[in-house]
């Protein structure tokens, strides 16, 4: 898969220092874990089906939920954006909505009330 999303050395120099070093077995490199959750979150993939080149998927979500629930996402976002001048907000989207074909119809339901 040529479309593969890897973080450049100057891309991973701004999250870096947000991702903290744990002591004892060495660990799958940051850069490829990273780049990896980046192209799952960017192509809406499950983490099933990352790609091999990524690394394990169970690396990646359990990397994922470790940074998550530690706060390191929002401490980087933070981070980069005060980078940029702007320090009171900080926003990303990655809203993924879907609903069932019937979900907009507007005909009454059995039992329903028009109001």
């Amino acid at each position: 898969m040529s479309d593969l999303f890897w973080l450049t050395d100057a891309q991973m120099a701004g999250p870096g220092p947000f991702i903290a070093k744990s002591p004892g077995k060495p660990r799958v490199d940051n850069r490829r874990v990273l780049s990896g959750i980046i192209f799952i979150n960017r192509n809406g993939l499950r983490w099933r089906d990352a790609p091999v080149s990524y690394g394990p998927h169970k690396t990646l979500y359990s990397r994922w939920k470790r940074w998550s629930d530690k706060g390191v996402f929002a401490r980087m976002m933070a981070g980069l954006a005060a980078e940029h001048g702007e320090n009171k907000t900080v926003m990303i989207d990655a809203t993924y909505l879907k609903a069932h074909r019937t979900a907009t119809s507007k005909g009454v339901k059995k039992g329903g009330v028009v109001s």
